[in-house]
This record gives C-alpha cells, sequence and structure tokens, in this order.
C-alpha cells in the first residue's frame, strides 16, 4: 500500500458513490450506460474468485465486497426498480457490448501469468475493464447531455486509473522485481480511453460551461 494506491482506490469508491448517489436519491439513470455497468460487473465477479479463499488484509476484502455489491446494486437498479428503470436511455445505449467480452476472454486463456482457472479470470477481468468503459463515452457522445452527477462519475473513474498507473511507476522503483506487464499495458489502454474526456471535462470546468463531447 502506498499514497498513490490509496488514493486511486478512494477515487474509484467516490466514483461509485456518485453514481448510486445519483440513482438512488434523483431516482434516474439518464445518461448511464447499462452495458458498461454489466461489463463492470462481470469484471468484479471474474477478478474476485478467491474472495472467500485467499485472504490479503480485511481493507482489500472489504474494498472487494464494496465494488462487488455495488456494481451488482446498479445493474440492479437500471434493469429492476420501477421509477429509475424508466429513465434509462435504451435507444441510445446500443453499444454491442457482448462483443467485446469474446476477445478479452480469449486474451485471458493467451495471455495470463498462470494457466489455472482463477489466473485466466483474474486476466480476462483485467482486459475487459480496460474496455468497459467504451458503451458509456459512446451514449455520452450521441446524447450530448451530460449531467454533472454522470460526468463526475466518469471523471473519477478515469482518475482512479491514472492514479493507479503512478501506484505502479512508485512501486517499479522502490520494490524489487515488480513487473505486470498485462495490469500495465491494459491501464495504460484504459487510461487513453479516457483522454478526450478528460480534455472536454477540464475544458468545461475551467469555462464554466455544461460539459458536451463531440459526436
Amino acid at each position: 500500500m502506498n499514497l498513490f494506491r490509496l488514493a486511486g482506490d478512494m477515487t474509484h469508491l467516490v466514483s461509485v458513490v456518485v453514481l448510486l448517489l445519483k440513482i438512488h436519491t434523483i431516482k434516474s439513470c439518464a445518461g448511464v450506460s447499462l452495458k458498461t455497468q454489466e461489463l463492470y460487473a462481470l469484471v468484479f465477479a471474474a477478478r474476485y474468485l478467491d474472495l472467500f479463499v485467499h485472504f490479503v488484509s480485511l481493507y482489500n476484502t472489504v474494498m472487494k465486497l464494496v465494488f462487488l455489491a455495488s456494481s451488482f446494486t446498479i445493474v440492479w437498479y437500471m434493469r429492476r426498480h420501477k421509477i429509475v428503470r424508466r429513465t434509462y436511455d435504451k435507444e441510445h445505449d446500443t453499444f454491442r457490448h457482448h462483443f467485446i467480452v469474446l476477445p478479452c476472454l480469449v486474451l485471458g486463456l493467451l495471455l495470463n501469468e498462470k494457466f489455472t482457472f482463477r489466473e485466466v479470470m483474474w486476466a480476462f477481468s483485467i482486459y475487459l475493464e480496460a474496455v468497459a468503459i467504451l458503451p458509456q463515452l459512446v451514449l455520452l457522445q450521441r446524447t450530448r447531455n451530460i449531467d454533472n452527477l454522470t460526468a463526475q462519475y466518469v471523471f473519477f473513474l478515469g482518475a482512479y486509473r491514472v492514479l493507479y498507473i503512478f501506484n505502479w511507476i512508485y512501486r517499479y522503483f522502490t520494490e524489487p522485481h515488480f513487473v505486470h506487464w498485462i495490469s500495465w499495458i491494459a491501464g495504460i489502454v484504459q487510461t487513453l480511453l479516457y483522454g478526450d474526456f478528460f480534455y472536454y471535462y477540464i475544458l468545461s470546468w475551467k469555462n464554466n460551461v455544461k460539459l458536451e463531447l463531440p459526436a
């Protein structure tokens, strides 16, 4: 644990809290991609298979439970809640997310640190997380109607990944033999996907205008 990782975890947690706050209090999921939320639920389900068989620390276990529970709660709200589901923009959230699951699974089978079920699922979750934000970004570009809470959710989600890259850099220079190419490459790809969003988010904040992404 170091300051960068802690900041990354807290930023990730804030992104989830912001989204749950919007959905629970406002009873709206407008501008939120169900496709992305389903992909994140799959990411955490595949990554945390070791939850009850490999104890690292209380902090680690609690964070895993929080992200698992929150991701499935968000999906439930968007699919089942009688009020929230009516605000879901199904017309524009049409990214075919199923087609990115299989390539990530194939990558997990081919490129992993150890060919065991849990390690393959871990690698699969890393690859899938790298591209899980795509349906959300596409939805924001299509609707061009981005409320503050949705924009903050995506910003904090991207900031978490940036902070994790700093965490890896720090650990590379402070821990001997710290090399995780799978996480590094996938994390860089994921961060690059946020580049356009970050640019327009900072621009809108600087000029105090509503955030709009180019079509």
